[in-house]
């Protein structure tokens, strides 16, 4: 990639232009063409290096949706990853240094349809399920800078659920899975869903200040970008330490996402996460390193899981859609 590519990522991982050709107005800040910013992205997504140009959703907020993971025996991990990934809700998956070593994002329309998916992985592969739902947010906007000093992520302001509106289930499942690379994608996309290019555009920025999309722009793969350590940090201390210890966690320059997840006792005690996306293993280390020195995580229990392996990487379920 050269600079042009670094700054069509770098710059527009969120806030991407809301107006008809939001193309050209990128390409304006890049002083180059329309026509080269989206043969740019095009090779981009062709290359593996983005996921798509569109937006990511708020977890449980317009569909179900969990962390989940699997003991799986190192014989195994192909063939059980193949059967994960056969639910067309699963849009992350990923091998990790742990004997919890398989896990998984998996989202559903509803919680009903969500614990039926999960039924299905268990039969299909003979497997306990350990579903590990998002209780509280601290930090879930993976937009980090992928150039320059780490510096600390905002922290996650509260949702309106009450600006959900009918229709908009279904524009989140399309940018979930992405805009045409074209020069009106909002034109195309408005025409798909039956509505005026004006109302879509109305109803993306509405969701936006909601805070239903965490963020609309260019979604990049980190690993193939260089970003190849990624280590899922957990932390094991009390519930009423969790809100004071995980906002100061999620404000570490390095760490990408931070939340409380659900506890199963005695099976995972582990209530507090956090991501640290790095392009080698000590650098993600140095960040752990910061992590451990505050006060509110100053002797507390943790465990690294490294991912070794990624296996699927796309953007959620929010609506039925084919596999």
């Amino acid at each position: 990639m050269d600079e042009l590519d670094l700054r069509l990522l770098d710059d527009f991982q969120r806030d991407l232009p809301l107006i008809p050709r939001p193309f050209a107005a990128m390409a304006r800040q890049l002083r180059t063409s329309e026509a080269e910013v989206i043969a740019r992205l095009r090779r981009l997504r062709e290359a593996g290096r983005i996921a798509r140009v569109g937006a990511t959703c708020r977890p449980n907020t317009a569909a179900a949706s969990t962390l989940a993971a699997l003991q799986v025996p190192p014989q195994r991990i192909d063939d059980v990853a193949a059967r994960v990934n056969a639910e067309s809700g699963v849009n992350h998956s990923y091998l990790r240094e742990d004997d919890w070593n398989l896990w998984f994002v998996a989202t559903a329309p509803d919680a009903g349809r969500l614990a039926e998916s999960l039924a299905r992985i268990e039969a299909a592969t003979c497997l306990s399920v350990l579903s590990l739902p998002l209780v509280r947010a601290f930090n879930i906007d993976l937009g980090f800078p992928l150039r320059g000093p780490r510096r600390s992520m905002a922290l996650a302001l509260p949702t309106d659920l009450g600006a959900m509106r009918p229709g908009d289930a279904g524009l989140m499942q399309a940018l979930s899975s992405g805009l045409a690379l074209e020069p009106a994608p909002f034109a195309t996309l408005a025409r798909d869903q039956n509505r005026s290019e004006a109302e879509v555009l109305s109803r993306i920025a509405a969701l936006v200040r909601a805070r239903l999309l965490t963020r609309v722009g260019v979604i990049v793969k980190h690993r193939a970008l260089g970003w190849r350590e990624n280590a899922m940090v957990v932390w094991q201390l009390p519930e009423a330490a969790i809100p004071a210890a995980g906002g100061a966690l999620a404000a570490v320059p390095g760490v990408t996402l931070c939340y409380q997840r659900r506890q199963v006792p005695g099976v995972w005690d582990w209530p507090l996460f956090c991501m640290i996306h790095a392009r080698t293993r000590p650098e993600a280390m140095a960040v752990l390193d910061l992590a451990r020195a505050l006060p509110e995580l100053a002797g507390v229990p943790h465990r690294i899981l490294f991912s070794t392996r990624c296996f699927r990487q796309r953007g959620a379920t929010i609506t039925e859609v084919a596999a």
